[in-house]
């Protein structure tokens, strides 16, 4: 049986290191302290329906899969379901987005959130899907890693390398091109939600996801960009307007963290598993990272079968 070295502690890491330990195998993973992987930054929706607006089919699929596997494997995953709402100018992205999508229905915002009561006149909801805490997700995987004696350190891989490193490993993946995401961490009292908000704009479309405490995940601009430097002006003041668009209270929201991440993602914004002079590549998540690396580690799984 092969010794393994998953370089990358991101989500495609660890939940590769997971499936692999959980098949007895011997293994180690190797972090970048001074690179915080960009899955930190996700929003965590578990959206695998919303998802079919603009993505291939296998992306709603793999992400329906990846709900149960994260409910069995960290705690703290809600299934409030998702809530798609547009202001009235544009309600015509409303309807686009519902032809576009199954697993829905129509609904008085009000009637799930009151918060919103008044605010909205119809939205969009998604009563199978769910959302994490990306941080608190990705801490616990750790966690049950190094419980089951998985080492974790920095330095030079040991054994066969599985490289699940995201925009870093774009040395040995030429086709890898980064997509620049900027988000905001809001917190304010005066506003409570249970669940994902998508507000669609046909320029800026955004999304709010409730963190507890009155902590609000906003997010997340879409750059074709390799620039990893601080959240734009612009990129701010929009998901700010945004914010101010869902609940007038976001004005008065203190700013918690801004932050920027690169998504790594290759031609067809879907992921794949590479050989490349026997190191395996797992890359190219794109926004859909908490969707379908758990899937994608079955899936290598698959293909490790007669080596573990």
């Amino acid at each position: 049986m092969s010794y393994w070295s998953v370089i990358g502690s991101g989500v495609t890491g660890l939940c590769v290191a997971t499936e692999l330990q959980a098949r007895g195998a011997s293994l180690e993973v190797i972090v970048d302290a001074q690179k915080p992987a960009a899955s930190a930054l996700a929003g965590g929706m578990l959206a695998p329906w919303c998802e079919a607006e603009s993505a291939p089919q296998e992306v709603s699929v793999a992400g329906a899969a990846a709900l149960a596997w994260w409910a069995a494997h960290v705690s703290g995953v809600e299934r409030q379901g998702s809530l798609v709402l547009a202001p009235a100018r544009d309600s015509a992205e409303l309807t686009r987005f519902a032809r576009l999508t199954r697993g829905h229905q129509w609904v008085e915002p009000g009637a799930l959130e009151a918060d919103l009561a008044g605010r909205f006149a119809r939205g969009l909801y998604f009563p199978e899907e769910g959302h994490l805490d990306p941080r608190r997700a990705l801490a616990e995987l750790q966690a049950r890693l190094i419980e089951q004696n998985v080492p974790f350190h920095e330095g030079a891989p040991a054994g066969r390398v599985i490289d699940c490193r995201g925009m870093a490993a774009a040395d040995q993946l030429s086709d890898l091109r980064a997509v620049r995401g900027e988000m905001v961490i809001l917190q304010t009292r005066e506003v409570a939600l249970a669940r994902p908000l998508r507000l669609l704009h046909p320029r800026f479309p955004c999304y709010l996801v409730p963190r507890g405490e009155g902590r609000f995940m906003l997010g997340a601009t879409m750059v074709e960009s390799h620039d990893d430097s601080p959240i734009s002006a612009r990129a701010l003041m929009e998901l700010l307007g945004s914010a101010y668009a869902i609940h007038p209270a976001f004005a008065e929201a203190r700013i918690l963290e801004t932050g920027t991440g690169l998504r790594p993602a290759f031609a067809d914004n879907m992921p794949a598993i590479r050989r490349q002079n026997d190191i395996i590549y797992v890359n190219g998540m794109y926004r859909h990272g908490f969707l379908l690396a758990p899937i994608m580690a079955q899936r290598l799984m698959q293909q490790l079968e007669q080596e573990l």
